[in-house]
C-alpha cells in the first residue's frame, strides 16, 4: 500500500469512524484485486455492521437467531463478492474455494465458460467442473480431448459413475460420440487403403459386413478395452440417436478375434452379443428375444456372486420399453420387499407411481410383512 493511502485511512477515521476506514479499505482492496485480504475486509465489516467486535470469531451459537443469521448472510455474500472476483481473474482454485459455501454453481459456471482451457489451467478446470460436479459434461471434455480416450474411461469409472444419471448420459454420449467417429473413420480408412476404393456405407455394420478380411487374428481398428468400455457405459443412454451408435459398436465388437472379446459382468458376459440384444430391445427390434434372453439371466444368475443385478436390468429393460405390469410383476417375484439392491432398476413404488395403481405394492408388503412398505402404499394410493 502507498504511504497515500495510509493517510486516508487516518483521515477516514478522524471523519468518520469505522464505518468510514472500512468502506475506504475495501474500496482500495478491490482496486488493487488483493481479494484475501478483501475478504478479511469485508468480515470486518459484516462483524461491525450487526454489533460484533471487529474480530470476532466465535461460532455464532450463542447469538440471538436475527444477529446470527445476518452474520451468516453477510459471510456469504464476502464469500460470493470475492470468489466471483478471483474467478474473473481466472485464479479458478482460489475462487471456488469461496463460492463453495456459497453454493450458487450455476454463477460459478458461467464465470467458467468464459475462461478457455489453457496449460496452466487445465488441471484447475478440471478438479472445478469435474470432481467438484460444476459442469461435468464440460470437465469430462477438456479430459477427453486433452488426454485422451483410456484416461477418460479412468475418469469415467472413478469419477463420472458417481454423478447423477443426467450427468452420467451426457458424459456417456461425449464418449460414444468420440470412440464410434474414431472407429468409423479408421475402418473407412483401412478398407479405401486394401481396397483402393472410398466405401458408401455410412454406419460400421455397412462397413463390416462382408467384409471378414477386416478381422484377422491380430487386427483391430481401435483399442478393443476402450471398445469394450464404451459399449457398457452406452446402456444408460436414452436417446435413439445414441443407442443406434452403440448396437452399430456391437456389429464390429463381434467380428473381432475372440482373444478381443472380453468376458463382462453379468449379465452381459458375453459382451458384444448381450449388448446387442439389449440395444436392439429398446429401439423395438427382437424383443421378445432379448426379454426371454434376460429374464433367463434373471432366473439363473448366482445371486451370491452377483447380487441382484441381472433381475434389476431385466426389470430396467422391462421398464424402458414401456412394459410397465410386466415390470411391476417382475419386481414383485423376483425382489423382496427392503431386499438391498444397487438402484439400477426402478423400485416397486417407483413403478407403481408412474403406473398410476398401488395395488401390487400394498400386496407384496402385506406378504412381507413389511408395515412400512404398506403402509406408504396405503396412502400414495389415497392422495394419488
Amino acid at each position: 500500500m502507498s504511504e497515500t493511502l495510509y493517510d486516508q485511512l487516518e483521515t477516514s477515521m478522524e471523519n468518520g469512524g469505522i464505518d468510514a476506514v472500512l468502506e475506504k479499505l475495501i474500496t482500495s482492496l478491490q482496486a488493487e484485486k488483493k481479494y484475501h485480504e478483501l475478504f478479511e475486509a469485508l468480515k470486518m465489516q459484516v462483524r461491525h455492521r450487526i454489533g460484533l467486535p471487529l474480530l470476532y470469531g466465535e461460532s455464532g451459537d450463542e447469538l440471538e437467531d436475527s444477529q446470527r443469521i445476518a452474520l451468516e448472510d453477510g459471510l456469504i455474500d464476502a464469500c460470493r463478492q470475492v470468489g466471483m472476483g478471483l474467478l474473473a481473474e481466472g485464479r479458478i482454485s482460489e475462487g471456488y474455494m469461496y463460492m463453495r459455501p456459497v453454493g450458487d454453481r450455476q454463477a460459478v459456471k458461467d464465470q467458467l465458460d468464459q475462461i478457455e482451457v489453457g496449460d496452466n489451467n487445465i488441471d484447475e478446470l478440471v478438479e472445478v467442473l469435474l470432481q467438484e460436479g460444476v459442469d461435468v459434461e464440460r470437465g469430462f471434455k477438456i479430459v477427453l480431448d486433452s488426454y485422451g480416450t483410456c484416461n477418460s474411461i479412468t475418469t469415467y469409472e472413478t469419477v463420472v459413475a458417481h454423478k447423477s444419471k443426467p450427468e452420467q448420459r451426457k458424459v456417456a454420449k461425449l464418449l460414444l460420440d468420440h470412440v464410434h467417429t474414431e472407429l468409423f473413420n479408421n475402418v473407412k480408412s483401412d478398407i479405401e487403403h486394401r481396397s483402393e476404393s472410398t466405401p458408401e456405407e455410412t454406419t460400421l455394420e455397412g462397413l463390416v459386413t462382408n467384409r471378414e478380411w477386416l478381422f484377422g487374428e491380430h487386427a483391430y481398428h481401435i483399442d478393443t478395452t476402450h471398445l469394450a468400455s464404451t459399449t457398457r457405459f452406452s446402456r444408460i443412454l436414452e436417446d435413439e440417436d445414441s443407442i443406434r451408435k452403440a448396437l452399430d459398436l456391437t456389429h464390429y465388437g463381434r467380428l473381432l478375434n475372440t482373444q478381443f472379446q472380453y468376458e463382462g459382468d453379468e449379465p452381459f458376459t458375453d459382451i458384444y452379443p448381450d449388448h446387442a440384444l439389449y440395444f436392439q430391445a429398446l429401439l423395438g427390434q427382437n424383443t421378445e428375444q432379448a426379454l426371454d434372453h434376460f429374464k433367463q439371466k434373471a432366473d439363473e444368475v448366482p445371486r451370491n456372486q452377483w447380487g441382484t443385478m441381472a433381475v434389476e436390468v431385466y426389470i430396467d429393460l422391462l421398464n424402458r420399453i414401456g412394459q410397465i405390469d410386466q415390470a411391476i410383476a417382475a419386481t414383485a417375484e423376483l425382489i423382496q420387499p427392503g431386499e438391498r439392491t444397487s438402484g439400477l432398476a426402478p423400485s416397486l413404488l417407483e413403478l407403481c407411481e408412474s403406473k398410476g395403481d398401488y395395488s401390487q405394492l400394498v400386496t407384496s408388503c402385506r406378504d412381507a410383512q413389511d408395515v412400512l412398505g404398506f403402509a406408504t402404499g396405503l396412502m400414495k394410493a389415497t392422495t394419488s
